[in-house]
């Protein structure tokens, strides 16, 4: 079993006013797209077959520059955002079993978000710490550095006791 998103009827309601202002648009996927990501924090299926009726484009096409991209996603984000960085430094340096760890200690896949919704785990190709190699991102902006294995457990607590 995994993650549910309910998707809300307002936001909905905003979303498809939005479409119809841009559906006679040239190259109106992407924004649709990059709207889309803000309002739900995904790209919820069912709101691809709606951007198709009303852009009057195929599913097909929308999947395609959603998954091209990497910054949008097709699974819905938790909360939190535990991001592991896998560049070279960092990977040279144990990001690799970071990342694993983590990933045993949530009980989720890379990419996927707990069951309860609360924290999503993400991985990056950089992040632009090299000098504090291996590096931890939590929810993009506060950064943990020098990370090793035995860390995991405080990160997760410290991610969770956020939410307080």
């Amino acid at each position: 079993m995994s993650f549910c998103y309910k998707l809300d009827k307002d936001k909905l309601d905003d979303f498809t006013s939005y479409l119809d202002s841009i559906k006679d648009v040239d190259g109106c996927v992407m924004p649709a797209l990059q709207k889309c990501q803000n309002v739900f924090s995904y790209i919820p299926e069912p709101v691809v077959d709606l951007m198709a009726l009303k852009l009057n484009v195929p599913s097909s096409e929308i999947y395609g520059v959603a998954t091209f991209y990497s910054h949008f996603s097709l699974k819905p984000k938790g909360e939190h955002d535990i991001c592991v960085c896998l560049g070279t430094a960092c990977y040279v340096n144990g990001s690799d079993k970071i990342l694993k760890s983590l990933a045993e200690e949530l009980g989720v896949e890379v990419g996927d978000t707990t069951e309860d919704g609360k924290i999503s785990l993400s991985e990056a190709r950089c992040v632009g710490e090299c000098g504090s190699a291996p590096v931890v991102m939590i929810d993009g902006e506060d950064f943990v550095e020098k990370v090793d294995p035995s860390q995991v457990h405080n990160i997760i607590h410290k991610v969770r006791k956020a939410d307080l």
